[in-house]
């Protein structure tokens, strides 16, 4: 494919990535060329500096036969070919089909827009795993034009900086959601996974499940969710049910306005979900994310065992992506900061906010992020706090009364407005499992503020007078 004037001009405006290397000048050029053959192939400019300037090459055959040396000098040789745009010279690096690719430095691999090297035990593990084939970039046949939902692209071009294109080909051969052969697309599995107008249609395996517990075991489930509609959607929609749910406190440091602090700080509560769904073993197709609350602790699972090259001793150390295009895709709208530094955050952002570090079980085919949480005594000291831990604890009650009283505010007001609503209708427009209506129905009727006359189906709700449903009421 001949490279144009608009390729380029998104590509600049994308920056370096998967399958994008940007070199000001001819340096370290094996590196980079046997890290994308290790990895899917890719795409070295010469000419363009880190920053995506152009600062241009002076072009010759001298130039042309160097770099076809240093590509014959790689073991085994790498396969390449030229493109020359303008003062910009291109290098097109073929995936390898005999890897593992070495050059005089050692061995590497892309990993994200890096290529990193890899050591003894990565390089064992490289060999022993190759030929396993990379869920992210399997063509998915089925997948046409008409079922990208263009909103989605529209919103993720937004969020990664992108301006928009006429040429949509060329965006989704860049965005590597799929490849350009004969003048048309063949998408792969990232363009579901991310921008399909339905994706329950393609799979249902890729399904985030959120859940609420009564209890610290799994008996008694008080709300659950199921989120599938694409991975960017379910990252959010997951992180609303966890923001639902955890309590949360107040302090006042004598700034006007007060700061709310939550039981669990959320910025480690999204990077567990967001490694969870980039982690995840997308061939498992018997098992979903889970993100579960329970009274003592909240736990997120993701199929899959630790990716080959990843040990106890190693792991939140090196960065070994099982599904790199998925991360790719994350790292451009900043849901990923830097590949490999997510579990560092965690503890961080845990340290900080003074509260228990999370706990990882590695299984062979999950694993799980254990976030404790804390006794409501637990004293967290803050400078200028103007509350006890007594007044905190206290704060956190109310909160969480406070929670339950909107959601029955809510189910009060649908009443109001339908004596004949069914626990169905009830669970959709109030945004509640069939089990977590059932639970604040019968709260609600226990404590007399409402009531069932007639028939189970056809029968109607009562609101005994005096009962406020809403302030919000008209």
């Amino acid at each position: 494919m001949i490279l144009t004037k608009t390729e380029l001009k998104l590509i600049l405006e994308e920056g370096e990535g998967y399958k994008i290397e940007f070199k000001e000048r001819v340096s370290d050029l094996d590196r980079e060329m046997v890290a994308f053959a290790n990895a899917s192939g890719g795409r070295i400019f010469l000419g363009i500096n880190d920053e995506s300037k152009v600062k241009g090459i002076t072009i010759h055959n001298a130039l042309k036969s160097q770099i076809q040396d240093i590509a014959n000098n790689c073991d085994p040789t790498v396969k390449i070919f030229l493109e020359e745009f303008e003062n910009i010279l291109i290098i097109h690096v073929r995936e390898g089909i005999d890897k593992p690719y070495k050059c005089s430095s050692g061995f590497y691999i892309r990993t994200g827009p890096n290529s990193q090297k890899l050591n003894r035990n990565q390089i064992v593990t490289f060999i022993q795993a190759e030929g396993k084939i990379r869920y992210d970039e399997l063509l998915k046949r089925d997948f046409k034009d008409n079922d990208i939902d263009k909103e989605k692209i529209d919103r993720f071009l937004k969020m990664a900086g992108i301006s928009p294109v006429l040429d949509k080909p060329l965006l989704y051969n860049n965005l590597g959601i799929g490849e350009i052969q004969e003048g048309q697309v063949y998408y792969n599995n990232l363009a579901p996974l991310f921008f399909a107008k339905n994706l329950n249609d393609f799979y249902y395996h890729t399904v985030v499940t959120c859940a609420l517990y009564r209890g610290t075991n799994k008996v008694i489930v008080l709300d659950r969710k199921d989120y599938n509609f694409d991975l960017i959607s379910s990252v959010d929609l997951a992180m609303n049910f966890i923001k639902q749910y955890l309590p949360v406190r107040y302090e006042f440091t004598g700034e006007l306005a007060r700061k709310e602090i939550p039981q669990i700080p959320y910025e480690a509560l999204r990077e567990a979900l967001i490694n969870a769904v980039v982690h995840r073993d997308y061939f498992e197709k018997g098992a979903n994310v889970m993100v579960e609350m329970f009274d003592d602790r909240v736990e997120f699972t993701n199929p899959g065992g630790l990716v080959k090259g990843l040990t106890l001793e190693n792991f939140g150390k090196l960065s070994m992506l099982r599904n790199p295009g998925i991360a790719n895709l994350f790292q451009r709208i900043d849901y990923i900061e830097k590949m490999g530094t997510g579990i560092g955050r965690i503890h961080l952002a845990l340290k900080e906010a003074k509260v228990p570090q999370v706990r990882y079980e590695l299984m062979p085919f999950f694993v799980r992020a254990v976030f404790p949480r804390a006794s409501e005594g637990t004293e967290i000291t803050t400078q200028e706090t103007t509350q006890t831990t007594q007044e905190t604890t206290q704060t956190t009650q109310t909160t969480q009364e406070t929670t339950q009283e909107t959601t029955q505010e809510i189910i009060l007001k649908l009443i109001k407005n339908n004596p004949s609503i069914t626990r169905n209708e009830l669970s959709l427009q109030a945004s509640l499992s069939s089990d977590g209506v059932k639970y604040h129905l019968d709260l609600l009727k226990k404590e007399g503020k409402i009531r069932h006359t007639g028939a189970t189906k056809k029968g109607k709700w009562e609101l005994p007078k005096g009962i406020i449903t809403s302030k919000t009421n008209p």
